[in-house]
């Protein structure tokens, strides 16, 4: 009898750190498809993610960050520039909006 509650309990044990990991590589896989879509998004050059990622809650369904590059018109003088990028993650579509003060 104490065998098998040992072996439930190592099973149930193994169980939820295969859940954990596979949770943590999702979400690593989710931030690395967020990034990649906001800075193809960007129309700045040069562009990289500053900051952190602020994940809202599931019932809004979005995430943010911010991108820094530099502005490539010329009227622009290759000014630095920032833009806020929103992913909504159940379409995976990213939306930036420039024009974030230095």
């Amino acid at each position: 009898m104490i065998i098998i509650r040992l072996l439930l309990l190592f099973a149930a044990a193994a169980t939820s750190l295969n859940v954990l990991a596979s949770s943590e590589q999702a979400w690593s896989e989710s931030d690395k498809a967020m990034r990649t879509a906001c800075l193809k998004a960007s129309e700045l050059k040069d562009t990289k993610v500053v900051g952190g990622t602020i994940h809202y809650d599931d019932s809004v369904g979005y995430s943010a960050l911010v991108i820094a590059g530099r502005y490539p018109q010329p009227f622009m003088k290759n000014k630095p520039g920032k833009e806020l990028c929103l992913y909504q993650r159940t379409s995976k579509k990213a939306v930036v909006q420039e024009g974030l003060v230095e």
